[in-house]
């Protein structure tokens, strides 16, 4: 196992502070154009943002956040594979806020051109727009983007400082540096000396960076192989550091109680809260309050006992309302036409399929709830928050407590799930506006996971409807119209107070995007005019697209007569070999036949998303007691598998997700406010609902696709093709416990 010494908070400060004892290196060369948060003091050599060395070992400065992904290990292992150091000599820090750390990928994601069909030139044109990320100092975790931001800027900072540490070395020596090898976190000598990397951060400090070929895959040692987690060891003996972890002297505690309905407050009476034994305040926060206090749980009881009348909400008050709105938006005009080939208007001899399906809102419910530790000192803000945007919490939290942004220093922690959610900033600006109104008390915010279910940012409901025709075993023509309100919009007002012209792609994401040849194939973009939150949730359109595309292309290979998979697999084989390819292994991994017992049903379903093409198939079994899923077979296609087991991890974890989410998850709303607040009323799957796995990960996809994210759009509709084809009955609407006897 690794190694998991603890960098003090006091030897890691940004700006006009130090590194002590340490070297940082990088030579990917666009990064020089931004500035270098960390600033050395005399004796210290500190050269790029992302490498430190000192006298433990060498730290990874990571520019993305660990949500349970993996994501900070295999960035490690970027580093570690071109630096030649010893995997127990490692040690992963999460950067602070600074353009540095930009994510090149992001921005990529919005070129109009459809993720299967980049070529070498598209791919650069995704790179080349991602710069301007630098621009908007966009320091995001999310799109599953991490490697595909870091696969080689990693690589580049790990390989400088090998040579740079050559060179030192060699000047101490007197050799040449092309006679001395790296191994093991040492430079060696033709004679066996050995230096170790640690007694050279003096030497290396002024040596300038070279320009550094990459390693091909065939010498890799850490890459393409399942390392150890860095993460592992401190969350299994209980040591890792979340938000709500930060002990600090003279520490309050608070939580929040916020309008449901997502307005404002008429009046409150906090008489009955101020009388409790060991209430410190209760802040008015306009749209609720905040209660302080010895402890969390007094501060959650003030809470409720505080009498407040409630402004009503600017949107439908119950679900009903909600869904007639989706509804009324297939009447306009579309926002996006994004994929229009050939003539769906067409008269088409064949057989036609129609159908419509929907989906509810859904909540993030990561396993742990908002939260964050926040300290101000009347010109200073100090706030520990796990955050998915570094730079946007600072920023935010700046104006909140009304000082510079480089007055704040945010420590972004584990998270106990992400999802997305924590791309926001609603807590961490709660926290500092609690802590700004009690100067020099530091507080730990956290909210109960009632006020966390019911002040989301929800997945949207979405409706869709398609229409279809196939012909002589094929599907000649797909129609789909997709209605939903627009994450993408309301989380640009958010974040950065306008929209960006032109159509909403994002908003049919796995649908208009995905490689099948249908010769007549339209998709349409309806938004709705609805002003429930909504937000990024893990796999934002793909969620309900997937589900909706996926199954209509299964309604039509049952119309036309086909098998199931090999109707899927003749209509990507025409558009994308890695695409089928993926159709074919899975159908390989479960010896699909077409064929199952009278009390087996097995599902197949396919999406690509986020660059990686993935496939599904599901097997379900009628016990006479209920419906189990039994087993779940995944293949998928990221182009170079980085850590396998962190690849296998992530796809099962999505595909529980998704399964979680199809079978019984669910936001209702009744006057205003969701119904849902617990794991009472919203569940996941549980141990004895979870299925079997097994995942086979293919390597011929031309470029480096996502992995947090591809498992669950398939899961959905996957499951759902398994009960039709176990019950005869279509799945055209979620949660399927609305319709199917399953066991939970």
């Amino acid at each position: 196992m690794a190694s998991f010494r603890k960098i003090a908070r006091r030897t890691f400060l940004i700006g006009s502070a130090a590194i002590v004892g340490g070297v940082a290196f990088g030579v990917y060369q666009v990064r020089k154009d931004a500035p270098n948060p960390l600033v050395a003091q005399t004796g210290e050599a500190v050269l790029t943002p992302f490498v430190l060395l000192n006298q433990d070992g060498v730290t990874v400065i990571a520019p993305r956040a660990e949500m349970g992904q993996g994501v900070q290990t295999t960035l490690a292992a970027l580093v570690a594979e071109e630096m030649d150091v010893a995997w127990e000599d490692i040690t992963v820090l999460h950067g602070p806020p600074a353009q540095a750390y930009y994510n090149q990928a992001l921005l990529g994601l919005a070129l109009p051109f459809r993720h299967y069909a980049d070529t070498d030139f598209r791919h650069s044109l995704r790179q080349g727009i991602g710069e301007v990320g630098k621009l908007l100092h966009l320091q995001v975790t999310g799109g599953s983007t991490s490697m595909k931001d870091g696969y080689e800027r990693m690589r580049h900072a790990g390989a400088s400082a090998r040579e740079a540490l050559k060179l030192a070395a060699a000047a101490q020596l007197g050799v040449a540096a092309s006679e001395l090898r790296t191994a093991d976190s040492h430079v060696i000598a033709p004679d066996g000396t050995r230096i170790a990397y640690t007694a050279l951060a003096e030497a290396v400090r002024d040596i300038e960076l070279p320009e550094v070929a990459l390693r091909p895959k065939s010498e890799w040692k850490y890459l393409g192989k399942s390392m150890p987690r860095l993460d592992m060891m401190a969350k299994t003996t209980g040591t890792a550091q979340f938000a709500g972890d930060v002990q600090l002297d003279g520490m309050k505690f608070a939580t929040v109680r916020i309008n449901p309905k997502r307005a404002g407050m008429v009046s409150y009476d906090d008489t009955a809260a101020r009388a409790m034994a060991g209430i410190e305040a209760v802040i008015d926060l306009g749209d609720g309050i905040a209660v302080v206090a010895s402890n969390t749980w007094l501060a959650m009881q003030a809470a409720e006992a505080v009498e407040i009348v409630w402004q009503d909400a600017t949107y439908p008050a119950d679900t009903a309302g909600m869904v007639a709105a989706i509804t009324a938006a297939f009447d306009a005009a579309p926002d996006s036409t994004v994929r229009d080939d050939g003539d769906v208007t067409a008269e088409i001899s064949g057989t036609e399929v129609v159908a419509e399906y929907t989906v509810p809102f859904l909540a993030h419910a990561t396993m742990e709830p908002m939260n964050a530790t926040a300290l101000f000192s009347g010109d200073r803000l100090e706030i520990w928050t796990g955050n998915q945007a570094p730079v946007m919490t600072r920023d935010k939290c700046a104006a909140a407590a009304g000082i510079a942004p480089e007055a704040v220093t945010v420590h972004t922690t584990l998270m106990g799930g992400g999802f997305g959610r924590r791309g926001e900033t609603d807590y961490s600006v709660q926290a500092t506006r609690i802590a700004a109104a009690l100067p020099g008390t530091p507080i730990r915010m956290t909210w109960t996971r009632e006020e966390d279910m019911r002040h989301d940012f929800y997945r949207p409901a979405a409706m869709a409807r398609f229409r279809g025709v196939v012909a002589d075993g094929t599907a000649q023509l797909i129609d789909g119209k997709i209605a939903a309100p627009s994450v993408f919009r309301q989380s640009a007002l958010r974040q950065m107070g306008q929209v960006p012209p032109g159509p909403d792609r994002a908003h049919v994401e796995g649908a208009a995007d995905q490689p099948y040849g249908v010769p007549n194939f339209r998709i349409t973009g309806h938004l709705a005019d609805l002003s429930v939150p909504v937000g990024f949730w893990r796999s934002v359109a793909a969620s309900f697209n997937g589900f909706f595309l996926d199954t209509f292309i299964d309604e039509m290979a049952h119309a036309a007569g086909s098998d199931p998979l090999q109707f899927r697999l003749a209509l990507a084989a025409r558009e994308h070999a890695p695409s089928a390819g993926v159709i074919r292994a899975v159908g390989e991994m479960c010896s699909w036949t077409g064929e199952t017992p009278a009390n087996i049903g097995r599902g197949v379903a396919f999406c690509h998303s986020f660059g990686t093409a993935t496939a599904q198939v599901v097997e379900v079994e009628d016990t006479g007691r209920g419906i189990r899923i039994n087993q779940c077979w995944i293949a998928c296609d990221p182009g170079i598998a980085l850590d396998p087991s962190i690849i296998e991890a992530q796809m099962v974890s999505g595909a529980i997700y998704g399964f979680s989410a199809a079978m019984q998850e669910e936001v209702t709303f009744t006057d205003g406010a969701a119904d849902q607040g617990n794991f009472t009323d919203y569940d996941a799957l549980r141990m004895h609902t979870t299925p079997r796995f097994d995942v086979r990960i293919l390597e011929t996809s031309a470029h480096l696709g996502g992995i947090g994210e591809p498992g669950t759009p398939t899961a959905m509709p996957a499951l759902g093709n398994a009960l039709f084809d176990l019950t005869g009955v279509r799945a055209r609407e979620l949660p399927l416990i609305k319709t199917f006897d399953l066991i939970l």
